[in-house]
């Protein structure tokens, strides 16, 4: 009977050793994989969770910088801003609608002048919108005169086009330098509160300066971002109103090559 409990115990110890051994592997495995799997994920979610929180502290912090740079000259420059992006909207919409295809425009007018005449070219500029159009009606209105007087027309119309083209351009650029002047005035005056407190207290103390100072260099910020947003705007409206004159320069020669052309015909 010992000798069967001998035999017995040593196959299940026996057992015992090759199962352990079969499961080690995978196990080390498993936890090797974990081990690798776990400072990614975490590392990722941190990540995520940074980006969201760099995202929400973005907004918040330009609040609090707004409104640290004090509501006197921060309240002035936001409206400086707001006005110029307006005057500045608005006149890139007229612009982009006082545009049109210059060649199509000349092309449909001189057929019209060779096949209908006159009242025919008038009506093409009638249904066309646009500078160059308004300028080839006035031309063509006092073609029956002579050149000269429709030349004459041509350039005194195509002066008011132009200023009807820069119409409140100038206030764009008076933000784009009030933004900045305002940003220097405001860290003049919060220098100026600053070295008020050093005479107060008697002391050079950092605490003392350090609010003054840091909402002097607030209004300059503001101020030239302002300043450079604006400045954007305004450099794409002028350059967009230097197109379109040279549009209208080009389509009155051509106006008046067509009209003399028309008269030799006759």
């Amino acid at each position: 009977m010992k000798r069967l409990f001998s035999i017995l115990a040593i196959v299940a110890v026996t057992a015992f050793g090759n199962l352990q051994a079969s499961t080690a592997p995978a196990q080390l495995l498993t936890a090797n994989v974990q081990l690798l799997i776990a400072p990614i994920t975490t590392t990722t979610i941190q990540d995520v969770a940074a980006d969201a929180t760099e995202e929400l502290s973005f907004h918040q912090n330009l609040k609090k910088r707004f409104i640290e740079g004090g509501p006197e000259f921060m309240g002035i420059v936001l409206l400086c801003l707001i006005l110029g992006l307006a005057i500045a909207i608005e006149r890139i919409i007229f612009l982009n609608l006082s545009t049109t295809n210059t060649k199509k425009l000349q092309q449909n007018v001189e057929d019209a002048l060779n096949s209908g005449g006159v009242e025919a070219a008038k009506e093409v500029c009638r249904n066309t919108k646009g500078p160059v159009a308004s300028i080839y009606y006035q031309g063509l209105d006092r073609a029956d005169e002579s050149i000269d007087a429709a030349e004459k027309a041509v350039v005194a119309y195509g002066g008011v086009q132009m200023g009807q083209l820069e119409k409140n351009v100038s206030w764009v650029s008076l933000f784009i330098a009030l933004a900045p002047m305002l940003g220097f005035m405001g860290t003049v005056i919060g220098m100026i509160q600053a070295f008020d407190k050093i005479e107060a207290a008697g002391d050079m103390q950092p605490s003392l300066v350090a609010g003054g100072i840091k909402v002097a260099l607030l209004t300059t910020v503001f101020g030239l971002i302002v300043a450079i947003i604006l400045q954007i705007f305004y450099n794409y409206i002028v350059a967009k109103i230097d197109r379109i004159v040279n549009d209208m320069e080009d389509a009155s020669i051509t106006l008046i090559d067509m009209l003399v052309a028309y008269k030799n015909k006759k």
